[in-house]
C-alpha cells in the first residue's frame, strides 16, 4: 500500500451524544470506560474507526456494541482534533448527536460497559473532552428546539402543559413561568385541547393535549422563536 511520506499519522475516534427523554426529564447516555487510561471513569459511548469502515458506520457500530442501542438516526456534530484531548495518542474524533425517546427503545442496555442514563444536567464528571462535547450538542438542541417544535415530537399520544413545560425546563436547565408558557405553547395553534384530564399530578387536573398533525406539518416554523433568547440564561420567565 502507498503511503505519504513523512506525515504523521493519527487515531481517528467516534463519540456518540445521545439525549433521551423518558416522559419525565431529559437524559444523557453514558457509559463506564473499560481500558486504561481512566478505566472506570463515565465516558460517552464512543471508540476507534476501524480501517474498513466510515465514520458514520463506526457510530453505529459502536454505540450498538457499547449500550445496545440499534437503528438511532445520529447527526455529526463537530470534529474534536486539539492535540491535547487524549493523553495516550494523538485522537481526532468525530462527535455524533441524536434525540430520542427511550420508551420506544424496548432493548436493554449494554451491562457490560453499565450503559446508563442520566439527567441530562446532573451527570458525573467525564473524561477528556467529553464535557465539551456534551455542551456543544446541548446547545445545539438549545438553539433548534428554540427555532422548531422538535421536541413536542418525545411526547406522548396525549399530553398536559406541565409535561410540556417539563420537558422544556430540562433542555433549557431553567425555570419558566407557567402562565406565559401556557399561553405561548397555545399560540403556536399547533395543539388540539382533549375532552379529559390528567387528575393524578393534583386534585384540579390539566387538560390533556395532543399535536395538531395537519397544521403541524404545513406550518413547521409556528415554534419560530418560541423561547426568546436560543441561548436562554436561568430563571427565565418565558
Amino acid at each position: 500500500m502507498k503511503r505519504y511520506s513523512q506525515q504523521t499519522r493519527l487515531l481517528f475516534a467516534v463519540d456518540c451524544i445521545i439525549f433521551g427523554f423518558d416522559g419525565q426529564e431529559l437524559k444523557l447516555l453514558l457509559i463506564q470506560r473499560g481500558f486504561e487510561p481512566c478505566k472506570g471513569k463515565w465516558s460517552l459511548v464512543g471508540g476507534f474507526i476501524q480501517e474498513h469502515e466510515s465514520a458514520e458506520e463506526a457510530a453505529s457500530r459502536i454505540l450498538k456494541n457499547l449500550s445496545g442501542l440499534d437503528g438511532i438516526y445520529m447527526e455529526q456534530l463537530h470534529t474534536f482534533s486539539s492535540p491535547s484531548r487524549d493523553t495516550v495518542e494523538r485522537t481526532v474524533s468525530v462527535a455524533y448527536t441524536a434525540l430520542i425517546d427511550i420508551q420506544k427503545y424496548k432493548q436493554p442496555l449494554n451491562e457490560d460497559f453499565h450503559a446508563v442514563w442520566f439527567p441530562i444536567n446532573h451527570h458525573p464528571d467525564l473524561i477528556f473532552d467529553h464535557k465539551e462535547m456534551v455542551d456543544l450538542a446541548k446547545e445545539k438542541l438549545r438553539y433548534r428546539a428554540a427555532l422548531h417544535p422538535l421536541l413536542l415530537e418525545l411526547l406522548p399520544a396525549k399530553f398536559t402543559i406541565p409535561q410540556l413545560q417539563q420537558l422544556y425546563e430540562s433542555v433549557y436547565n431553567t425555570s419558566f413561568d407557567k402562565g406565559n408558557f401556557s399561553r405561548k405553547v397555545l399560540s403556536t395553534k399547533l395543539l388540539v385541547k382533549l375532552a379529559d384530564k390528567d387528575k393524578l399530578s393534583s386534585k384540579k387536573g390539566a387538560w390533556y393535549y395532543k399535536i395538531d398533525r395537519k397544521k403541524y406539518n404545513a406550518n413547521f416554523h409556528a415554534f419560530l422563536n418560541f423561547v426568546p433568547d436560543p441561548h436562554v440564561q436561568r430563571n427565565s420567565t418565558l
